[in-house]
């Protein structure tokens, strides 16, 4: 039988990896607008400009996603898709309904803020780069 670490490190293994590979396919669009030049399509809800807010949606959705995958540096990589989650559903999102019916709603935004918000605050567990790291350090 598994110990209590054990499965501790299977969920938040089960938990990036699913999270992780959800965002980046949300996020994969995104940054095709990005590499062919689309900016001028995208929501600017913090007045930075259409270009930076599809940068740094694609930088939180794609790169740190990624980075959350394989558990490298997650704490600080699942900050920025906290942040982008928080945007999505309170501004972009802030006039939709909370619950998915027909058309748009702050439910997958809220659901990838709740995950992700656990990852920040719990880590990668030992089944990461980062446990590995820490591992090598004795600690």
């Amino acid at each position: 039988m598994p110990n209590n670490e054990t499965l501790t490190s299977v969920g938040l293994l089960v938990l990036r990896v699913g999270a992780g590979v959800y965002m980046i396919t949300h996020g994969w669009g995104k940054a095709g607008m990005l590499f062919s030049g689309e900016f001028d399509g995208f929501p600017d809800p913090m007045g930075i400009g259409s270009t930076m807010s599809l940068i740094g949606a694609v930088f939180s959705e794609v790169v740190c996603a990624a980075l959350v995958v394989v558990g490298l540096f997650t704490r600080v990589a699942a900050i920025p898709v906290v942040f982008t989650m928080v945007v999505a559903a309170f501004i972009v999102h802030g006039g939709d309904p909370w619950v998915m019916g027909s058309g748009k709603s702050k439910e997958p935004a809220m659901l990838y803020l709740i995950m992700y918000a656990a990852i920040a605050c719990l880590g990668a567990g030992a089944y990461s780069i980062d446990g590995m790291l820490r591992g090598k350090r004795g600690g």
